[in-house]
């Protein structure tokens, strides 16, 4: 499998079309933004912790029935993935109060949410990737009622998993960013990353973040924490 030509490239990643015309090729970068790219900077190692991370946790969903678009892993860096149509939704699923949530609820970071609380943004930087709802989604056109109850319960299913499974490895799941993509059948299949730059990771016992907000808040140690999820989650 070659590349042929770069087909993308987005803040964290590059895409590749390959000889294959149903796979890509995803290169991870080191690059590291927020606030929609008004701060940027560069995290050491970050594109491997990020390709091995996604990786690892998408084959991890994959046996527990979650379709994805992962292929195989190729390097370090870089990984196969399947052709898809990117479906232009940000999906946030948000256990506790962190973040845009809290700030717009006027809740204390931290407080515990009664329920599971599933938000949908429209992809898009330049109007700031704004909330809509169900009847926003089905106006533009973006995913039939059919696919958002999909992608709903895809969306509450992967939380289930991952809050469990790095509940066991001490790592709070707080928040978290998804994105899902059509294939050339129209079958719905998560995509993107699923990484310390998509999630907020907070240790169970200390409340220590290892994940992208030490970057945004310049907290220090964003390097190490991005090591310790990897370290916590392959043993390395």
């Amino acid at each position: 499998m070659e590349k042929t030509k770069q087909l993308y490239e987005g803040k964290a990643k590059k895409v590749f079309a390959t000889t294959d015309e149903n796979l890509y090729i995803v290169d991870y970068k080191d690059d590291a933004t927020a606030f929609n790219g008004l701060k940027k900077g560069t995290i050491a190692g970050k594109g491997e912790i990020n390709n091995r991370v996604t990786n690892h946790l998408m084959r991890m969903l994959e046996t527990k029935g979650i379709p994805t678009h992962y292929v195989k892993e190729l390097s370090p860096r870089e990984t196969l993935v399947k052709k898809v149509t990117i479906v232009p939704l940000e999906v946030i699923v948000r256990n506790i109060a962190a973040g845009s949530l809290a700030k717009r609820l006027g809740l204390p970071e931290g407080t515990k949410l009664n329920s599971t609380v599933l938000e949908f943004c429209y992809k898009n930087d330049e109007l700031g990737d704004p909330m809509i709802n169900d009847s926003h989604i089905l106006a533009m056109g973006f995913a039939t009622e059919a696919e958002i109850a999909l992608i709903r319960e895809y969306a509450l299913k992967i939380n289930d998993i991952l809050s469990e499974y790095l509940r066991d490895l001490g790592i709070e799941l707080i928040d978290f960013k998804l994105e899902f993509g059509k294939t050339a059948d129209g079958t719905i299949v998560l995509a993107d990353e699923i990484s310390p730059d998509t999630c907020r990771f907070w240790d169970t016992k200390t409340g220590e973040k290892l994940d992208k907000d030490r970057f945004r808040r310049d907290l220090g140690g964003v390097e190490d924490a991005y090591h310790e999820i990897l370290r916590r989650l392959l043993g390395e």
